[in-house]
Order: C-alpha cells, then structure tokens, then sequence
C-alpha cells in the first residue's frame, strides 16, 4: 500500500504491532520487521515500543512525526474495539439485572459475578461465554453490519458447531441490544471460584470447535429435556432454602429454568425479561 493512512501523533493505540511508519520530514520509513541498525533496536521491535527519545535515522525528526504508511494489523486492532464496547454493554446488563433483580435469589452462588470470557469473531459475529452468579451461557453478539433489534424474546434458533448443533435463544435487552445465547450451567453452585468458571469457559470455546465432540444425538433436543429436569431441582432447593429462612424471597409460581437461567434471556413470547426477573424476586 502507498501513501498515508493517518498520522500517528503519539497515539500508540491506534496501530498494531505490524505497522510500518514513515516519518513525514524526510520519507523514511519504519518497518518493525527490520528493526533499526542504526539506533541498535533489533528487529520485531514495534513501533509503539520504540524509547521515548528516539527519532527518524535519517533526519532525526520524534516519533511523533511519523505516519501511518501501511498496517496490516490494523483491521484487527478496530475489531478488538468494537468487540470491547459490544461486551462491556452486555456486561453492564447483566450486573445491572443482578443487583436489581436477583441478588437475593437463593439460587444465587455469591462467590461468583458477571464477566465476558474469551469473545472473537465469528462467521461475522461475536461469540464468547458470558459467567454470572446463576449461569453460565454462549452468546452470540451482531457485528456493526447486522441489525438485531428486531429479534423476537423468547424466539429458538438451532445452530451449527463442529461439536454439534446448539439452541440459542434470542433476546433484546436495553444496552446491549439484540443478541443470542445458548446454556451451559445454570444454576451455578458447583463452581467454587470465579477462577474455575473461567477456566471452564474457556475449555468450552475450545471443544466446541472440536469435531471429536459432536454427539449422535439431537442436541436442541437434549437442552430442551435437560430443562424440565433441572427445573424440578431449581424449585426443590428453593423451598428448602426458604424453609430455613422465613425471610427468604416467596415463589407464588416455579419459574421456567431459561427465566431463571437469565432474568429474561430465553424469556417467553407472552413475558419480558423484567418481568420473568421479578417473578423470581417477588
């Protein structure tokens, strides 16, 4: 590529370790690829890594002088940052439905909170696994080139893996906005650490790239059983948990395990995330 792609002016963050500058006194450029024998800096040294007081070999002109002449890191530099906004607005939610709806629930496993784990792209999405004190999920974001505003709460959708086919339900929430998730663990009281729901989550990502793992039977299938057991269990230790404590928040209803799950994240087309979050508290 010739020509400037855009001034540096000090702005480290925004080139990636590939970057090739050029200093715009006299052309000559910087490639990190072969370092610079006259100041002794080896090559692989990026540019944003070069000392304070070095300066163009040839003219002598800061670092600050230097353009952008050609970055092939440069794509993924931007997709990093439109994937840390994207997650750190679905991690606001979901702090935010924990303090205001599900704190108290005894479901809850106090030893955990709310975090993003290893989220890339993918087929022209972002996918990761969200932890939170009472599940731990897949999810699916939109890249800025998919609108998915329009999703329908509640609505199933069945996709593919090397591992296998998954269902992943869809949801809308107010910051994040529009996104898919699938479950993994819910309620979360076997892990003893935020360290180990980590270390789980990311074993997941790995296996579910993994063709080893893909299962003969109709996944889908197998989530939508496992829901109707583990929802027996769900009301079984709540009942216990308020026979001890009188105190302790009162279920007028059992609420569905996906409501459970994620205060609204696989809610029903007839309910809202708000309100299958306050069934559970009320």
């Amino acid at each position: 590529m010739s020509g400037f792609e855009g001034s540096f002016l000090g702005a480290s963050d925004k080139i990636s370790a590939q970057a090739i500058m050029e200093c715009k006194i006299c052309w000559t450029p910087y490639d990190p690829a072969d370092g610079d024998d006259f100041r002794q800096v080896l090559p692989g040294t990026a540019f944003s890594d070069l000392p304070d007081d070095w300066g163009c070999p040839n003219c002598d002109a800061p670092k600050e002088q230097f353009m952008v002449l050609e970055d092939p890191g440069s794509d993924a530099i931007r997709t990093a940052a439109v994937i840390a906004d994207k997650v750190h607005a679905l991690v606001a939610d979901f702090k935010e439905i924990y303090n205001s709806k599900m704190r108290d629930v005894p479901i809850i496993n106090k030893g955990l909170h709310v975090e993003a784990v290893g989220f890339k792209p993918y087929n022209g999405q972002y996918l990761g696994v969200l932890i939170s004190p009472w599940f731990m999920n897949l999810v699916l974001l939109p890249a800025d080139d998919l609108d998915w505003s329009e999703l329908k709460s509640g609505a199933k959708e069945d996709i593919g893996f090397p591992s296998g086919v998954y269902e992943f339900i869809h949801n809308v929430r107010e910051m994040v906005g529009g996104y898919k998730a699938c479950s993994l663990f819910s309620p979360m009281g076997d892990f003893s650490s935020q360290m180990q729901a980590k270390e789980v989550a990311r074993e997941l990502l790995v296996a579910l790239f993994d063709a080893e793992n893909i299962e003969e039977t109709d996944r889908a299938a197998d989530i939508r059983s496992t829901r109707e057991t583990e929802l027996a269990s769900i009301r079984a230790a709540e009942l216990a948990a308020q026979a001890k404590d009188d105190d302790a928040p009162k279920l007028d209803t059992a609420p569905t395990r996906r409501a459970v799950l994620t205060a609204g994240l696989a809610a029903t087309p007839e309910t809202t995330p708000e309100t299958t979050a306050e069934q559970a508290e009320s």
